[in-house]
C-alpha cells in the first residue's frame, strides 16, 4: 500500500468543529469495524437457541428479546456505515417481516471477509465487482434449489409446517402451539383469492395470567375493556359506529342565562333533555342494539343508553375503530343521529366474558358450525388471537413471533416456493459460488471466493449458538463433506444434536421461504456494497441549543 504524504495543515476547507477523515485506514476499515461490532451484537441471538438481549431504551422501558429488528429499532445506532445496515434490516421488515438478522449477519460477514483484501492492496471497487457477480450467481442458484411449494389451497397443517421454522426461531419448544395458532387464524380471514390476505387482520390481546396453553383464537375482535352500560351480553344485533361523543353538544361561545322564577329553572335543563332523548328513541327505533363510541359519552346519554337497552362500547383507538368497523361491515358516522341500514352493521355476538381475571368484551360473527349459525352474516374479517402468559416479556415477545408468523404467511402467498432450511441453502449456495469463483479469471475472483466462505456464517452461526464454538465447527466439516456429495443439497444443521449434528431438513420439514431469502441476500450485499464503496467520511459539527426530544420509534403505527 502506498505511503501516505503528510500535507499542510494550514488549508482550511470546513468551518472548525469538522470531522473529515478518509483513505482505507481512517474511512473504509474504520467502518467495517463498526459494522462488525453492531453483526456481532445480534449475531449471538440467531436461531432457536439464540440468546435474549435485555434493553432498557431511552424510555426507560425493558424489552427482553431475541428479535433483530425490535433490538435494532430500540438500540439508538448513530455510527453512518452501520446505520446503512440497520436500513438494510429495516427494508427487509417491512418487506418480508422475516429474516431480519440474517441480512445484519451477512452483510457483517462480507464486510470481515473483504477487510483482508483491501489490507492486501485490492481496490475496493474490485472487491465490490466480485461481490456483485457472487450475488447474482447466489440468486440464480437459488431459484434452483426450491424442494417444495405451498400446497394449494391452504390447509391448517400446511400451513402450520411452513409457520414452524419461522416461528421457533423466536420461541423455540412453543412452535407446534403458536403455529397452530396463526395457521387458525390466518384461514379464518383468508379471503377467496389469498393474494388478497391483509396481515392487518390478525390481531393479538395479551391477557396475563395463566400459560401459553390457554390461548385461542376468536373469530372478531377482543377489547381488554368492559362496556360502558349496564348491558353486557347481546345476540344478533344491529351496530352503529361513531367517532363523536355521545353527549350533549356544546355551544362555542359563553351566554348568560337570565333565570325569573322557578319555572323556567326546571324547563331550562328539560330541553337538553328531551332533545337527547329524541335522538336516542330513534337510535333505537333503528333497531340498534349496539353502539360502538370513538369518543367520550355523556352521563346523560348512559343513562338514555340504559333505559333503551342499548349496550355501549367505548373504543379510543382509531385505528382500532377502523378495525371493528371492518368486522362489523359498518360505516364510522361523525354525526349523532340513527343510522341508515347502509351505515349500520351486524354482529352475532356481543359479549363480556372473563379470562384469567381480567373482564374483556368480545365482538364476534358465529363460524358455520357453531349453533345459532343463521347463514346470512358473511365471513369474518378479523381474527384475533388470545395470548396468556406469565410475565408482560414474554407475552411481548410471543407477539413479535405471531407477527413473524403472520408476515411469514403473507410472503408464501405471494411466492409460494420453499427452499431447506436449518442453513443447508447458504451453505450449498457458497459451494456453488465458491466453484464459479475458481472458473473466473481476474481480480474479482478473489472476492467471488470471500463472498462464498462469508455464505458459510447462517450454518456456523446456528451450530455455535446451538452447540458451542468447538462443536460448531466440527458439525460444519461434516455438513460440507455431505453437500459435496451427490443429493446433498438439504443437509442442515441440527441443533438438538441427536445424532452428529446434522440433519436432512426436508425430512424433518424444515423449510424457510425462497423469497425471504432472495430478499435478505440481495439486501445484505447491497448494504455490504455500500459500505465498501465509501472512501471518506466528513462530519459536520452537530448543531448546538436545546436537544429536540425523539419520539419513542414507531409511536403512530399501529
Amino acid at each position: 500500500m502506498s505511503l501516505k504524504v503528510p500535507k499542510a495543515n494550514n488549508i482550511q476547507l470546513f468551518k472548525d468543529g469538522y470531522k473529515h477523515l478518509q483513505g482505507i485506514e481512517d474511512a473504509v476499515l474504520r467502518n467495517i469495524q463498526a459494522v462488525s461490532e453492531l453483526s456481532d451484537l445480534v449475531r449471538t441471538s440467531f436461531g432457536p437457541n439464540g440468546r435474549n438481549k435485555l434493553i432498557i431504551n431511552h424510555l426507560g422501558r425493558l424489552f427482553v428479546t431475541s428479535d433483530a429488528a425490535t433490538i435494532i429499532r430500540e438500540v439508538e445506532v448513530v455510527h453512518p456505515a452501520a446505520k446503512l445496515l440497520v436500513m438494510a434490516s429495516q427494508a427487509q421488515e417491512s418487506e418480508m417481516g422475516d429474516a431480519t438478522n440474517m441480512v445484519i449477519i451477512l452483510a457483517g460477514e462480507l464486510l470481515k471477509k473483504s477487510e483482508n483484501l483491501l489490507v492486501m492492496g485490492l481496490h475496493p471497487s474490485e472487491v465490490i465487482k466480485g461481490y456483485e457477480l457472487a450475488c447474482a450467481k447466489a440468486l440464480a442458484e437459488l431459484e434452483s434449489l426450491s424442494t417444495s411449494n405451498l400446497p394449494s389451497p391452504l390447509t391448517h397443517e400446511s400451513l402450520s409446517i411452513a409457520l414452524k421454522p419461522a416461528i421457533g426461531s423466536k420461541q423455540y419448544g412453543h412452535e407446534d402451539m403458536l403455529s397452530s395458532l396463526v395457521a387458525e387464524a390466518a384461514l379464518a380471514v383468508m379471503p377467496k383469492n389469498p393474494k388478497n390476505f391483509n396481515v392487518d387482520n390478525v390481531r393479538v390481546v395479551k391477557i396475563m395470567g395463566g400459560s401459553l396453553a390457554g390461548s385461542r383464537v376468536v373469530q372478531g375482535m377482543v377489547f381488554g375493556r368492559e362496556p360502558e352500560g349496564i348491558v353486557k351480553k347481546v345476540y344478533n344485533a344491529k351496530v352503529a359506529v361513531f367517532t363523536s361523543a355521545l353527549d350533549v353538544a356544546q355551544t362555542e361561545t359563553k351566554g348568560t342565562v337570565l333565570l325569573k322564577n322557578a319555572d323556567e329553572m326546571l324547563n331550562f335543563t328539560q330541553g337538553e333533555e328531551k332533545h337527547l332523548e329524541k335522538i336516542f328513541k330513534e337510535i333505537a327505533d333503528s333497531g340498534v342494539k349496539v353502539i360502538i363510541a370513538g369518543s367520550s359519552i355523556g352521563e346523560l346519554a348512559l343513562h338514555y343508553l340504559n333505559r333503551f337497552n342499548i349496550a355501549v362500547l367505548k373504543v379510543l383507538s382509531k385505528f382500532d375503530l377502523r378495525r371493528v368497523a371492518r368486522v362489523v361491515n359498518a360505516t364510522p358516522l361523525a354525526r349523532m343521529g340513527a343510522p341508515t341500514p347502509e351505515e349500520a352493521g351486524y354482529i352475532d355476538v356481543f359479549e363480556t366474558t372473563e379470562i384469567g381475571g381480567d373482564r374483556v368484551t368480545v365482538l364476534r360473527q358465529l363460524a358455520p358450525d357453531e349453533e345459532g349459525y343463521s347463514g346470512h352474516t358473511e365471513k369474518t374479517r378479523t381474527a384475533t388471537i388470545v395470548l396468556r402468559g406469565a410475565t408482560a416479556n414474554l407475552l411481548d415477545d410471543l407477539e413479535r413471533a405471531i407477527d413473524d408468523g403472520v408476515n411469514v404467511i403473507k410472503s408464501l402467498i405471494k411466492d409460494p416456493r420453499l427452499v431447506p432450511g436449518a442453513g443447508a441453502t447458504e451453505l450449498e449456495l457458497g459451494r456453488r459460488v465458491e466453484a464459479y469463483g475458481s472458473g473466473m479469471k481476474g481480480l474479482a475472483q478473489h472476492a467471488v471466493k470471500r463472498y462464498a466462505t462469508a455464505l458459510e456464517v447462517i450454518p456456523r452461526t446456528l451450530a455455535e449458538n446451538a452447540l458451542g464454538g468447538a462443536e460448531g465447527n466440527e458439525v460444519l466439516s461434516r455438513l460440507w463433506a455431505k453437500h459435496e456429495q451427490k443429493g446433498g443439497e438439504a443437509w442442515g444443521v441440527d441443533i438438538e444434536a441427536e445424532e452428529d449434528g446434522t440433519l436432512l431438513s426436508t425430512e424433518f420439514k424444515i423449510l424457510d421461504s425462497l423469497a425471504a431469502k432472495q430478499w435478505a441476500i440481495k439486501l445484505a450485499t447491497e448494504a455490504a456494497i455500500s459500505v465498501l464503496s465509501v472512501d471518506s467520511i466528513i462530519m459536520s459539527k452537530p448543531a448546538g441549543g436545546p436537544k429536540v426530544p425523539q419520539q419513542a420509534g414507531n409511536w403512530d403505527e399501529d
